[in-house]
């Protein structure tokens, strides 16, 4: 018999091999934070702009936010898109960065399995 612990920590050992593939460059803490977000924000079908972003005062200050964002984009994890408004941004995952957390769903998966 295992630990509840065990799924998680299972889950923890595997999430890292999948964070060693070479796909895309590797985030610092708040970009993966900010890409978490960026996540819920997809799941939830909302609408996610540099502003909205701006709101969330755990993500630091504006030009903290901005300069991740640039990073981000320029490492392939997220993309800005138009609005109706030229001066907003949406913020989306790309697809490199769904395929990133479909790897990590999978990690969850797995883990689980294991235990049963």
């Amino acid at each position: 018999m295992t630990r509840p612990a065990d799924i998680y920590l299972r889950f923890l050992q595997l999430a890292e091999a999948v964070r060693g593939l070479p796909s895309l460059p590797a985030l610092d803490p708040l970009e993966q934070r900010i890409l978490e977000c960026v996540g819920r924000a997809g799941l939830a079908k909302a609408q996610l702009s540099v502003r909205d972003l701006i709101h969330h005062a755990e993500l630091g200050s504006p030009s903290t936010l901005h300069a991740r964002l640039k990073s981000m984009r320029e490492k392939g994890w997220i993309q800005l898109s138009d609005t109706e408004d030229t001066r907003r941004k949406q913020v989306e995952l790309t697809q490199a960065a769904l395929r990133h957390f479909a790897r990590l769903s999978d990690c969850v998966v797995r883990a689980a399995r294991r235990d049963g």
